[in-house]
């Protein structure tokens, strides 16, 4: 007896002159892709994006493989502190410049060789650690690594090189990264820690060297998705357009920068507070776990706002979003005052940080629109800077009050630094007026 065919599957016999199909069930049903495919679908946006992801996952490395290389061969963690806030300090004057000549001369011409600079000045704090070098060899090492290009600002200026003209697109765009920068900080730690620990001190600092260094070469080798540098070329001859203006004079961007100060006040903070709240029950070793929910947290959300289309200006959500990221951090401060429970802490912060993704989109999306043409990295590493700051002063106020109040009282210095951001956001005027 012959088989029925299979339902979906199509029967064609054919006649003298005519060619007859016949269907034995509906056909399968393609779903129209989402936001992130119809981003993805964009020919060469997954190659420049992993390349930069593989780049970007050692920013959460260094710091952390710093600290346990030198506390763990010389024995202090005053010198492995004093070290790393040396390269923050570092940073913080250097990334402005090198952000301000990828925009002059292009991704590849500059990143690249800032890279090799910033590995070497790596390699070189490996090395100085390895062989019992002076102290102030360490601090020399490490403030080379200032040059280290800003992986993240570069991926989004290439999104807004290709999505010019679409912000619905931007905006997703804009959501992946964030949340992309919440995962490598939520691996990058755990992954340094898992090196020094299972096979030897120099281990984090090494491997992060190694993906550093490759991921750069293979995004800067994605030159069709490259935006084009400000200087500009003329048939016979190089010309030099005349430099566009600073993005600290861009109407709106100092409020932003001043917001940016106050939320990594509130990151800084936080992470010093929980690694003593955690201490202090006897937990420590739990400490980065706990972080990484907060991070879990606001990668979750970051994807989700992506998916979101808001019919309004960035610029009236802002002061909300900000809102409800000092009202959400309050709930950390109420577990850990009131029941003092590990476990409802991190609840807590995962909570917590659902507000962070929405707030730094939001922000960055701001600080594209204020930021002149061909200086859009700068625009953004000024940003970044600003959050590096902030979290020196965060990790400075947070470490204080620690030690001459409580950690639980901790936990009211990221609720004050919000508070602050937040007075920014709907006191200053420039923040909530759309650019010109």
């Amino acid at each position: 007896m012959p088989q029925q065919p299979a339902r979906g599957t199509r029967l064609f016999t054919v006649t003298a002159d005519t060619l007859v199909a016949v269907d034995f069930g509906p056909r399968t049903k393609h779903r129209p892709p989402g936001p992130y495919g119809r981003l993805f679908a964009r020919p060469g946006t997954r190659a420049f994006t992993l390349a930069n992801l593989l780049a970007r996952l050692p920013m959460g490395m260094f710091s952390v493989s710093a600290v346990v290389m030198i506390a763990g061969t010389r024995g202090s963690y005053a010198l492995a502190g004093a070290v790393t806030a040396t390269g923050l300090a570092a940073t913080a004057l250097v990334a402005p410049w090198t952000a301000r000549l990828v925009d002059r001369y292009g991704q590849a011409r500059v990143a690249v060789p800032a890279t090799l600079v910033a590995a070497l000045g790596s390699l070189a704090l490996l090395l100085c650690v390895r062989h019992d070098a002076p102290a102030w060899t360490l601090f020399a090492a490490y403030a080379a690594t200032a040059t280290t290009p800003n992986t993240g600002g570069m991926s989004r200026a290439r999104w807004a090189h290709l999505l010019d003209g679409d912000p619905d697109a931007l905006h997703t765009a804009n959501s992946f990264e964030q949340a992309a920068d919440e995962l490598c900080f939520m691996l990058g730690p755990v992954l340094a820690a898992f090196l020094c620990g299972a096979f030897f001190p120099e281990a984090g600092t090494l491997v992060g060297v190694v993906l550093l260094v490759t991921g750069v070469l293979a995004f800067a080798a994605q030159r069709s998705t490259e935006p084009p540098p400000s200087g500009r070329t003329t048939i016979g001859a190089t010309t030099t357009t005349p430099p566009a203006p600073s993005p600290l004079r861009s109407p709106g961007m100092p409020p932003l920068l001043a917001v940016c100060l106050a939320l990594g006040a509130v990151f800084g903070s936080t992470e010093v507070v929980t690694i003593a709240f955690a201490d202090a029950q006897g937990h420590r070793t739990a400490a980065g776990v706990v972080l990484a929910l907060q991070a879990a947290g606001s990668c979750a959300a970051g994807l989700l706002y992506g998916r979101v289309r808001f019919a309004g200006p960035a610029e009236d959500r802002y002061p909300w979003c900000v809102a409800a990221m000092t009202a959400l951090l309050i709930l950390p401060l109420l577990a850990a005052s009131l029941t003092g429970s590990l476990l409802l802490l991190s609840a807590a912060l995962l909570v917590a940080g659902m507000a962070t993704a929405p707030t730094m989109i939001t922000n960055m999306t701001l600080v594209q629109r204020r930021t002149p043409e061909g200086r859009l990295n700068e625009g953004m590493t000024l940003a970044v800077t600003a959050l590096l700051g902030g979290i020196a002063c965060g990790s400075a106020a947070g470490g204080w009050v620690v030690e001459h109040l409580a950690p639980t009282a901790g936990y009211g210095v990221p609720v004050t630094a919000a508070a602050v951001a937040l007075l920014v956001a709907l006191a200053w005027p420039g923040v909530r007026t759309a650019a010109a």
